[in-house]
């Protein structure tokens, strides 16, 4: 079954749907609570990557799971990455979530090194490769390769999503979403101010796509980049300048209301 609205009603129904889920209540259970332990700018900026890297999963173990990688860190990531050195690898000898294991860890620190101490660090590469492409699937296509320039382990490499090969990229969508949007409803952070949020692409996941097919925001049938291109240039008609807000609409109407489900 579909719920197809007109165009008006939609739009009212999905702004309704951001103003109830939008607001620092969602924080409580959500993974974006762990960058918000942090003060510093690049504490916020690792806590909340390693966090939407590791976004699969349920919530809580999500939240359990990254929480205990930070704590090896110390009380700064940004000052561990920075002196992150081989006698450090055996404190992740046991680390496991999922498929992410330790040399995962070791690959994922090695390369943030690399990008704070020889990149700019992550603003940085973000903000210049879409300062030089002007759009979010050539960032991430950049981000990537920057990303995977030191010794990146073969086994880690299915850990950072892939555009030029059809990827969703939600996680790194969700990352961009964090860093980009405005502060405004007290979820998000804002701290990056040389990509607009205009141009971010919707975090699609399995509730975000079932909800959107629901609506009519989305008729591909593939949760791949073609999708996110697509269910973003619909959620862009009803709000050129921040379309991605509906994220909380979309998310809050699948995971919290089971929207649809009961059909």
């Amino acid at each position: 079954m579909n719920y197809f609205l007109p165009q008006t009603d939609l739009k009212d129904f999905l702004e309704e749907k951001y103003k109830l889920y939008a607001s620092p209540s969602f924080i409580k259970n959500d993974p974006i609570q762990i960058p918000s332990r942090y003060q510093k700018r690049e504490d916020i900026e690792i806590a909340a990557f390693m966090a939407a890297s590791l976004a699969w999963g349920q919530r809580s173990m999500i939240i359990r799971y990254v929480g205990s990688l930070l704590e090896s860190m110390s009380e700064s990531p940004y000052d561990f990455i920075c002196h992150f050195k081989q006698k450090h690898y055996e404190k992740f000898d046991h680390y496991k979530y999922r498929t992410f294991c330790q040399t995962d860890c070791i690959s994922f620190l090695n390369a943030l090194k690399n990008i704070y101490l020889n990149h700019g660090g992550l603003q940085k590469v973000f903000s210049d490769g879409f300062q030089q492409h002007q759009s979010i699937s050539s960032t991430l296509i950049h981000f990537r390769d920057v990303f995977m320039d030191e010794d990146f382990a073969l086994r880690s490499v299915k850990h950072v999503s892939n555009v030029s090969k059809g990827s969703a990229a939600k996680r790194l969508n969700m990352f961009l979403r964090w860093m980009v949007r405005p502060n405004k409803e007290g979820v998000d952070f804002g701290l990056w101010s040389n990509i607009p949020p205009s141009a971010l692409m919707l975090p699609l996941d399995v509730h975000t796509a079932r909800v959107s097919r629901l609506l009519g925001l989305l008729k591909r049938k593939q949760n791949d980049w073609k999708a996110v291109e697509e269910v973003t240039a619909n959620l862009r008609t009803f709000d050129p300048s921040d379309p991605v807000k509906y994220d909380f609409a979309l998310f809050g109407l699948g995971v919290f209301e089971k929207f649809g489900k009961d059909e």
